[in-house]
């Protein structure tokens, strides 16, 4: 397949999965909230938003099915085992000069079609924008998502946390120098899902997501020649300056809770490229299906594989919806002995650092059903033989129940796996 939007919008509305809406829709909160009603159905192609009747697309990987189409897996262990062998594969990309032809200039940041999606918010949000930049002192780039608040023209203020973007621009920073980057947006969601995957440090998420579809044309970027793919609908060309901070926030994260307001880099553009024949512009609800899914399936896949090391058999790895897709984990396996479990348990704690709860369940509990989840807790669960607690153990940013500054909470592992000890027909379901 072809490593592009407009590819995969072909392929969604050939299997039926494709709702193009052609009624007008505002960019302040409309636009979101018809996304946020039409969730886990069809992706959506607005067609006539803003005063421009410019085109937007979201709710491209809000269900499993579709990210799975997006890769060309049957199943979980598939689209798991991709990811993995791309990670730890990663390939360069056929690269070819940019196609300066098929594409325009704009003036402004306020001629590309960016949401606001929620009244809470500071403004309108980048949310699909894939961020390149270069290490200073290594031959690499990295790839990541990041939010990005529209504060003028040609001013945004990127959301920065201690990883790999951070470390690169602390380095120029260190030095007096601003970050050169290139923010892409409007792309395959195979792209999405590499730079989201979060690699170790020095792997391409570009090259990540060459060997995740199997091949892709990239080019340099116009400026600052980092490398990007081909078909690209948004490429904007930027510095994250290394001597000013703006206010950022608040935002609707993950959890659905809002994320407050704090200093953050400002980023100043330099040249806005989009697609000479109508770009088509991505945006991802915040706190919604997609943003769970493209955030969340990584880190299955990293659980999945932390687990399959101590254990017999994985059945199915879920980060639930009802814990965020981030925070709460639920896990079938099967077992040998009985602390097979416990050991699953820490697995995935080690797997996911940003995990608070891990539950164990055998393989005949569907870790989709919430419903089946919670009927093995209540029959299959002691606490004082199955309860693991790790307490002061580093958490999640995004957890606000978490301790301030040191992110300190208390994880809890859930072993609700039959006795092997017990009668196993004791603990099945009849109906």
């Amino acid at each position: 397949m072809e490593m592009s939007l407009r590819a995969f919008l072909d392929l969604l509305a050939s299997n039926n999965m494709l709702e193009v809406v052609e009624e007008p829709v505002s960019l302040d909160l409309e636009l979101a909230n018809v996304a946020k009603n039409k969730q886990g159905k069809k992706a959506l192609v607005f067609k006539n938003v803003g005063k421009e009747k410019l085109r937007v697309a979201t709710n491209l990987c809000d269900t499993r099915e579709k990210l799975s189409m997006a890769l060309g897996a049957r199943n979980d262990e598939e689209l798991f085992k991709s990811l993995l062998f791309a990670m730890n594969n990663p390939s360069k990309p056929v690269v070819k000069d940019f196609e300066a032809d098929c594409y325009r200039s704009l003036e402004s940041l306020q001629e590309l079609p960016v949401v606001r999606h929620y009244k809470e918010e500071a403004g309108p949000y980048i949310t699909a924008g894939v961020v390149i930049a270069r290490d200073p002192d290594l031959d690499f780039q990295n790839a990541s998502i990041h939010r990005l608040l529209v504060k003028g023209k040609r001013r945004l203020v990127i959301r920065l946390v201690p990883r790999h973007l951070y470390k690169i621009y602390k380095k120029h920073a260190e030095r007096g120098e601003d970050t050169p980057i290139t923010i892409v947006i409007g792309l395959h969601p195979a792209l999405l899902l590499a730079a989201s995957s979060s690699p170790a440090y020095g792997v391409d998420e570009m090259q990540v997501a060459n060997t995740l579809m199997r091949g892709m044309e990239a080019s340099p970027s116009p400026i600052h020649g980092h490398i990007v793919p081909r078909a690209c609908e948004v490429i904007i060309e930027a510095e994250i300056l290394h001597d000013a901070l703006d206010d950022e926030g608040p935002f609707v994260d993950i959890t659905g809770t809002l994320d407050g307001i704090r200093k953050q880099p400002v980023v100043e553009v330099k040249r806005i490229f989009a697609r000479r024949d109508g770009f088509i512009f991505h945006d991802i609800l915040p706190a919604g299906f997609e943003h769970q899914l493209l955030m969340g399936v990584p880190k299955e896949a990293a659980i999945w594989d932390g687990v399959s090391k101590v254990v017999p058999k994985v059945h199915k790895v879920r980060l639930l919806r009802e814990g965020c897709s981030w925070l709460i984990a639920a896990i079938s396996i099967s077992k040998h002995v009985d602390g097979d479990a416990k050991n699953a348990i820490l697995a995935a704690f080690a797997a996911h650092p940003s995990l608070k709860v891990a539950i164990v369940v055998d393989e005949d509990v569907d870790v989709d059903n919430p419903s089946e989840i919670l009927w093995a807790m209540a029959t299959r669960f002691q606490a004082h033989e199955d309860l693991v607690l790790v307490p002061n153990a580093r958490g999640s940013s995004l957890d606000p129940s978490a301790e301030k500054g040191s992110l300190a909470t208390t994880n809890v592992g859930i072993d609700a796996t039959i006795p092997l000890s017990k009668n196993r027909g004791e603990f099945l379901k009849v109906v």
